[in-house]
């Protein structure tokens, strides 16, 4: 049955003089004068064009094309990056920093949105989180790279690393120490030097050693002679035979030679130490007599190289490096995205699984967890776009030496575009190959997006 509409009537039967009539829709008014549409969008179209569509093209055409762009090459560009072993090393980094950074990041943005919204200085802390943001890569990537720096006396990480680790552990007092070649020590092939003859009780031992530079053993006591040790005891000194100028005789103790005190003293019978000691502030050590008739041994931990911390930008940890540093800029970007979708969360869920006797932790992994899921698949594709275009921060830290190590697609399309040896062909399909590594991804946050409109 057909349906007719009533239009309301006046009191007196006629029609309702304040009813407004049906509005015409947007759409009538885009059919009838396109016109209109074409001159909004056309400004946003030529810049669409200008920055957007012509380099894609462009760089698909010369992607085609040979080093210098005079002749054509098809695939052999393409079929290039894909048997350097220089862009397959940018491939492998570029999935490292797929699955850790955005991973990364967002768990600590998770972590920190949900601890700090119980606390009063949450709001200040997230401001400490999210300032990082304010930094160019330039800035950060200058940085780390000095925080990453080698020696402990500039870089923070090895100088918070070799104070703990000198905490612990016991240094060397003199790693530069070494004796003559015709002092009566030999090596034992594994950094220890062992007395080429038997010590007996009596008979002091002398151990010189050369290699300390002066103003190194400057603040040492002089070395004293030994005296000869009573009840069977093992006595010698152990000093730099070596005065400024070189007038001193070599394998006697003189007096203007500096004594080197802490020095470990084994004694070492068929292999096996059978006594210990270290050397006096004057130089002079003592053993007991189970020392007598033994070889006297220098071990290795006399003479190793202090530590230094840990090769921060050497080839094994160049890219876990240089990810902690993005993961230190952007996981406030990621806390604050997610600090803003918790804050929509109905508390009501949260209380009611509470009182239900759920723990927190339950409570978190159950209900805040999915509730969040929506945010959490934001930050993790915009993360996800973001590194696989991450240029600065490797370009910046990673040292010549090691740049190989840490190359990424981005860095490996300025290389080859703009490098010693420049090939824009390579470079350009390069390019292509990272749209296509990005479209995807693009994709599929659009698709993600639409279907959030429509709920």
């Amino acid at each position: 049955m057909a349906t007719t509409a009533t239009v309301p009537h006046a009191a007196g039967g006629g029609p309702d003089p304040t009813a407004r009539p049906p509005k015409a829709g947007r759409t009538g008014v885009l059919r009838r004068r396109p016109w209109l549409a074409a001159v909004f969008l056309l400004p946003a179209l030529v810049l669409l064009g200008a920055l957007v569509v012509y380099p894609i093209g462009y760089s698909v055409y010369r992607s085609l094309m040979d080093a210098d762009g005079s002749g054509f090459a098809g695939l052999d560009n393409f079929r290039a990056i894909f048997t350097d072993d220089e862009t397959l090393t940018a491939f492998r980094n570029n999935l490292v920093w797929v699955v850790l950074a955005p991973a990364l990041c967002t768990a600590l943005g998770l972590i920190f949105a949900v601890l700090t919204e119980r606390v009063r200085w949450g709001t200040a802390f997230k401001m400490l989180v999210f300032m990082p943001m304010a930094v160019s890569m330039l800035a950060s990537g200058i940085i780390f790279r000095l925080v990453y720096e080698q020696d402990p006396d500039r870089g923070i990480a090895n100088a918070a690393w070799t104070t703990v680790h000198d905490t612990f552990a016991e240094t060397s007092p003199w790693p530069d120490a070494r004796p003559r070649q015709d002092a009566p020590l030999r090596s034992s092939g594994h950094g220890d030097w062992t007395t080429r003859d038997i010590a007996r009780a009596g008979d002091p031992v002398a151990l010189p050693l050369v290699g300390i530079p002066p103003k190194q053993a400057a603040g040492e006591q002089p070395a004293a002679r030994p005296a000869p040790g009573g009840n069977g005891e093992v006595t010698g000194v152990v000093w730099l035979d070596f005065v400024k100028g070189g007038r001193s005789e070599h394998g006697v103790v003189d007096q203007r030679e500096k004594a080197l005190s802490g020095v470990t003293v084994e004694a070492v019978k068929d292999g096996r130490k059978v006594a210990s000691t270290t050397t006096r502030a004057d130089g002079t050590f003592t053993l007991p007599a189970a020392a007598d008739g033994a070889r006297l041994r220098l071990p290795a931990t006399n003479f190793a190289a202090p530590y230094n911390g840990v090769d921060w930008l050497g080839p094994a940890l160049v890219t876990p490096a240089i990810i902690g540093s993005y993961v230190w800029m952007w996981a406030g970007f990621a806390m604050v995205l997610i600090a803003a979708g918790l804050a929509g969360v109905p508390r009501e869920l949260l209380e009611q699984a509470r009182v239900d006797g759920a723990s927190e932790w339950k409570v978190f992994r159950r209900i805040t967890v999915p509730l969040l899921a929506p945010v959490l698949g934001v930050v993790v594709v915009t993360l996800m776009i973001n590194v696989l275009k991450i240029f600065d921060l490797v370009y910046i830290i990673a040292p010549g030496a090691t740049q190989k190590d840490a190359n990424v697609l981005a860095l490996q399309l300025y290389l080859k575009s703009f490098g010693g040896s420049a090939d824009q062909g390579v470079g350009s399909a390069i390019a292509v190959v990272l749209l296509l590594l990005v479209v995807p991804v693009m994709v599929v946050n659009i698709r993600r997006l639409r279907r959030e409109s429509r709920r």
